[in-house]
């Protein structure tokens, strides 16, 4: 290994190696059976005798620390005393915005009943299928020496193209997609091409809680507007706000799609107050009755909408695939901000997505998963409706990768251990959160769904 020692002046210079091998040895830097550097190439690169390096093992070996191996060279051999070493905090402050927004969310710990919102089943995914596509893109020429297009791989963003003009009607070519990682990126892109800080946005509320943070992180004025049965209420969108970001397909996280009435008023009210919306599609693909409405996308006449999406659901959210579809006018500033914040993607991932779209893997692969889900949305609302109906009202839902119901009972009091599920009221921003719960069935088996929903129901009961 490289290993870095700085010698100083021209005082003990043996005992500088020591203190700094055993220092990295204390702090884990050189951790147990890894190999140090032959003393001769050791001595070479700091420019001393080969005498003084071995002297320094030859210490650390008496305590213990390093140990010597015929044939083989010199190994770490235990650990010392001594604390882990961590940067200065430093006199460094953040902006006030970052001390009320909360702390990443940590990694979800596996429960026995897991019906956490927003995660797809990983069981579904075609992972040997998967493998063989990186590899393909990995032996073909299509991946550049040099650093990629900030739109992304062109074969993507064609293959998008054509699903998303097939799946949704969406009216898009090559060069109106923007790949991203993820639509959360998309979101932010397009927020920083187009809203000044200080600027009013508008969010569906209750809604998506990470896009009300970015977008407050990123200077902007966030009201939220409430929604009904029919979708955002466009009455209420404040006269001045520059940008609003929907979930029309799926509302999230309530689950109704919003009306076509009410997305005619949406695009007559931006085109009025010369405004832009952000149609986030994150998970209709999954849809198990009636029939699609046109995106607002396909509708806008003016191009004021731009449409994101991700195949975090579709596929794996580790993946951090995302796309956005902008009118054409806003492309050149996109893509600038495309290239400052991250250049681009990994290519070989864009590749194999572009195959997998190609050869008709992730329709295929979407046919199987709905399946899948329509089973457990079935039995999930079927349960619900049978022994939950002293304590929820079910909002009804066709599509995506869970369900809502309001309720009466104050959340904070159902505690079901081993059953993880995300409580309606902390999707709610400036409105009065209403009670309720959502329930998640990407992670959770069908077999497994009847004993979680009997230990919810157990939950509920003992709240009163």
């Amino acid at each position: 290994m490289d290993l870095h020692v700085s010698l100083t002046g021209r005082g003990d210079l043996v005992a500088q190696i020591y203190r700094q091998l055993r220092d990295a040895i204390a702090d884990g830097r050189l951790r147990p059976g890894e190999r140090l550097p032959p003393t001769r190439e050791l001595a070479r690169d700091l420019a001393v005798s080969r005498n003084t390096v071995a002297a320094a093992y030859d210490r650390l070996t008496a305590e213990g620390l390093l140990t010597g191996r015929v044939g083989a060279g010199t190994f770490v051999a235990g650990t010392a005393p001594g604390r882990p070493r961590h940067a200065p905090a430093g006199v460094l402050a953040a902006r006030r915005i970052w001390d009320t927004l909360p702390d990443p969310i940590p990694v979800a710990h596996p429960v026995r009943h897991d019906f956490r919102v927003g995660a797809p089943d990983v069981r579904l995914f075609p992972v040997q299928t998967w493998r063989r596509l990186v590899s393909q893109s990995l032996r073909g020429r299509e991946i550049p020496a040099g650093y990629g297009d900030p739109s992304g791989h062109s074969g993507l963003r064609a293959a998008v193209a054509r699903h998303l003009g097939i799946a949704r009607s969406v009216h898009a070519s090559a060069e109106d997609v923007l790949v991203t990682q993820g639509a959360q990126q998309a979101l932010d892109l397009v927020v920083r091409v187009l809203v000044e800080p200080g600027d009013r946005v508008a969010v569906e509320d209750p809604g998506y809680p990470p896009a009300r943070r970015l977008l407050r992180s990123l200077g902007a004025r966030v009201t939220g507007v409430p929604v009904d049965g029919e979708g955002i209420v466009v009455d209420r969108i404040p006269r001045d706000a520059r940008l609003v970001h929907v979930t029309p397909s799926h509302q999230f996280p309530l689950g109704t799609p919003m009306s076509p009435a009410r997305r005619a008023a949406l695009l007559e009210w931006a085109s009025r107050r010369d405004a832009v919306i952000v149609e986030d599609d994150y998970d209709s693909e999954f849809r198990f009755a009636g029939r699609p409405l046109d995106p607002l996308q396909s509708l806008d006449r003016a191009g004021r909408v731009v449409y994101i999406g991700s195949f975090a659901k579709t596929l794996l959210p580790m993946l951090r695939l995302g796309f956005l579809v902008a009118p054409a006018a806003l492309r050149p500033a996109l893509l600038k901000a495309k290239q400052l914040t991250d250049w681009h993607g990994d290519l070989v991932t864009q590749a194999a997505l572009a195959r997998f779209l190609d050869e008709g893997l992730l329709t295929r692969h979407v046919r199987k998963a709905t399946r899948e889900y329509a089973a457990r949305h079935e039995l999930i609302t079927r349960i619900l409706d049978r022994d939950f109906g002293d304590w929820l009202r079910l909002v009804p839902s066709a599509a995506g990768l869970h369900v809502c119901a309001r309720s009466a009972v104050d959340m904070s009091t159902v505690r079901a251990p081993g059953v993880a599920f995300d409580s309606l009221h902390t999707y709610y921003g400036d409105l009065p959160p209403e009670q309720g719960i959502a329930l998640g069935y990407g992670a959770i088996s069908l077999d497994d769904i009847p004993a979680g929903l009997r230990a919810l129901r157990d939950a509920f009961r003992a709240a009163g």
